[in-house]
């Protein structure tokens, strides 16, 4: 590609997010910041189809499929079989991207268990 102005701001806004996000405390909210959001996204789902009930299988097959996905993303790959033997591989070595992604997969499981609690009760 060219070096062209654009490409060097984005290139300068990546390098300036992955060095801003190296520390652990900003890493830590960015995490916790996922699960929320996948809490979130658990509850809109189950909102949105609880509305349309043609669309209760295909948003769950859907749901599922991205669930293992990200399962077989974060455990299931050389990277991710490595950090699992490290004690600090939630904060510590294991990129970014991958553990936002794990911890949004956390959060809409969980969210999506809350729903089905609330509407057994």
């Amino acid at each position: 590609m060219q070096n062209t102005r654009l490409n060097t701001l984005f290139d300068r806004l990546g390098k300036q997010f992955v060095q801003w996000s190296e520390n652990p405390w900003r890493r830590l909210s960015l995490i916790i910041i996922s699960l929320l959001f996948g809490n979130f996204l658990a509850s809109a789902i189950a909102t949105t189809t609880g509305q349309r009930t043609d669309l209760d299988a295909l948003v769950s097959l859907v749901t599922l499929t991205i669930v293992e996905s990200i399962s077989w993303l974060t455990y299931g790959t050389s990277f991710g079989r490595r950090q699992i033997e490290e004690p600090n591989a939630i904060l510590g070595k294991r990129p970014l991207w991958i553990a936002l992604l794990n911890s949004l997969k956390l959060g809409l499981v969980y969210g999506l268990f809350l729903e089905a609690f609330k509407l057994g009760s």
